[in-house]
């Protein structure tokens, strides 16, 4: 007779166990070359209940899973206020969830993200998602053989069977798309966005520094959050977190990457975030900014070819009038004279019809899939 080891899972209270829950992932993904880790002080700043704003309207539990004293599994049992009494989402969402390929030990970790979801009677569970449409999405289904960025989450293979096996129905797919630079057509924008400009009085932002985007970033949360606003998934952004993710994202960005256009009143009609791919420097500083780690990245930041397009959202006023071609003309100076060599969009909702129309003219490749899974509360 053989007996099983015991899957024990604990929570994740003390600042040991919370860096455990942020390193468990180093171990699982050593050996692989597409993994890209996070930065571990800023992975854990973000499970920092006394500063990150977003846990005055949502809660959170860490869970590690553990087999004979070693940790082999990790989730982040989620609560979102918000969306629970403003969308009427019962939902208890999850997300860091990694394991090792045991049913038993991603069975664990799912039946206590349940347990609490019971507690706060909720129906059914979602994930993987963050606490928010900032946060990374979805357990990846296709592309294994392609590196990750920093936006993203990257897992092994077997994650999906573990789901299927546990009674999870696939809830949403989102696509990753990729394209070489030189794919992209000016012709396809350049009178448009002319045309365009003169006829609803638009202007493109023409920033350089940091300190010039800052007055405009409340003005693009909002605009984010009313562009965003009808899609089923979507969380909008409180005041209080919007200084906490200008703090967070903005220095990371090259402000030449942050596209705004506004009309003859300086109202935001539009905006778009670009980023370096900061990749290949995460992966070699292996989540540690010092005491070198911050110079790489600084040096990506600067001279890397490769960029992701992280957000673009328009007004709903202007939604259907053509004004991306006025930031895709921005975008195409400005990576023209970077000597950008490949684009990468994130994890887009494969049913938002009113983005694939921003993209229709250029030609670009499915790199990777990834879905979130659901599954009823009983």
């Amino acid at each position: 007779m053989t007996i099983k080891p015991m899957i024990t899972i604990k929570q994740a209270i003390t600042k040991q166990e919370l860096k455990d829950f942020v390193t468990f992932p180093f171990s699982l993904y050593k050996n692989s070359k597409y993994w890209v880790p996070p930065i571990i002080n800023q992975e854990l700043e973000t499970f920092n209940k006394k500063t990150n704003p977003i846990f005055n309207d949502a809660e959170a539990t860490f869970l590690l899973a553990y087999k004979d004293d070693k940790i082999v599994g990790r989730v982040a049992a989620i609560v979102n206020w918000l969306e629970i009494k403003n969308q009427k989402q019962l939902k208890m969402r999850f997300g860091w969830f990694d394991f090792i390929d045991d049913f038993e030990v991603s069975k664990a970790l799912l039946e206590e993200v349940t347990k609490i979801g019971k507690q706060h009677n909720l129906e059914y569970t979602e994930g993987p998602v963050g606490f928010s449409n900032l946060d990374k999405v979805g357990v990846m289904t296709e592309g294994f053989d392609q590196i990750s960025n920093m936006i993203t989450w990257y897992n092994h293979e077997y994650y999906v069977k573990h789901y299927e096996q546990h009674g999870y129905k696939i809830e949403k797919n989102y696509s990753e798309t990729s394209f070489p630079f030189v794919n992209v057509k000016p012709e396809n924008f350049k009178k448009a966005q002319e045309l365009i400009k003169r006829r609803y009085k638009l202007k493109a932002l023409q920033l350089t520094k940091t300190s010039e985007v800052m007055p405009y970033a409340d003005k693009m949360f909002d605009l984010f959050n009313s562009s965003y606003g009808k899609l089923s998934s979507f969380v909008e952004i409180t005041d209080i977190q919007k200084d906490y993710f200008k703090k967070k994202f903005i220095s990371f960005i090259n402000p030449e990457y942050i596209k705004f256009v506004v009309d003859e009143n300086d109202n935001m009609v539009a905006f778009a975030i670009a980023m370096p791919k900061f990749a290949k420097a995460l992966q070699e500083i292996k989540g540690k900014l010092f005491p070198f780690g911050f110079l790489k990245l600084l040096k990506a930041k600067k001279h890397s070819k490769d960029v992701v397009f992280y957000l673009i959202g328009v007004h709903p006023e202007y939604q259907n009038k053509g004004v991306h071609a006025v930031i895709f003309n921005e975008y195409y100076e400005t990576f023209t004279k970077k000597g950008i060599v490949n684009c990468y969009r994130t994890p887009e909702l494969e049913d938002n019809e009113a983005l694939h129309k921003i993209w229709k003219h250029i030609d670009t490749v499915v790199s990777k899939r990834r879905k979130t899974f659901r599954k009823t509360i009983v």
